[in-house]
């Protein structure tokens, strides 16, 4: 490949890259043709974006960049997947997809998140972490918790001050009411 073809694809991946925050590195080169379609339409599916890179290109083209620690150390020619909602949304659809029979052979080989290098155990790990939307879930119900149980404290014994008063006075009245006039 020349200078100038070389360029012009570290351009075009550093402009599909532009605003990546997370990535994942992945091994798709032992699939087959049918599993590579069919991992190609599971991933759009679910918003992510799979771009078959040599590493060497994709080294220079994230130079400087938040993605740069992906490829320290790779070598040879990888995939790279990035979209969804987020990291854990990415790792939990590629550690799936990875256990699937039809893929069997894909294989997350590790990552970036936040600037920081992920091993492949590590994006095992990432994949079982609640997402982006349990976690919001489970803050605001910590968030509620106290309040809720404040209510429920009030109300308690007002409620049962008024059973109370209610059966005080049904036994007065003789348990009927008195006509009205």
């Amino acid at each position: 490949m020349s200078k100038y073809v070389k360029e012009l694809v570290t351009q075009h991946l550093r402009s599909r890259l532009d605003g990546v925050e997370d990535l994942l590195v992945v091994d798709v080169i032992a699939l087959n043709s049918h599993s590579t379609s069919e991992l190609r339409k599971r991933l759009r599916a679910a918003n992510v974006s799979l771009m078959v890179v040599k590493n060497s290109l994709a080294r220079r083209a994230t130079e400087g960049t938040r993605l740069a620690p992906a490829f320290e150390g790779a070598s040879g020619t990888m995939a790279i997947c990035w979209g969804g909602e987020d990291i854990v949304g990415l790792a939990r659809t590629i550690t799936k997809l990875a256990g699937e029979k039809l893929f069997d052979k894909l294989e997350a080989r590790g990552g970036v998140m936040d600037g920081q290098a992920l091993r492949a155990d590590e994006v095992a790990e990432v994949s079982k972490w609640p997402s982006r939307e349990e976690q919001l879930s489970i803050l605001v119900g910590q968030i509620l918790s106290p309040g809720r149980n404040l209510a429920a404290q009030l109300v308690g014994p007002g409620g049962m001050l008024a059973s109370q008063v209610k059966k005080l006075a049904g036994e007065e009245g003789g348990g009927e009411a008195p006509a009205a006039e």
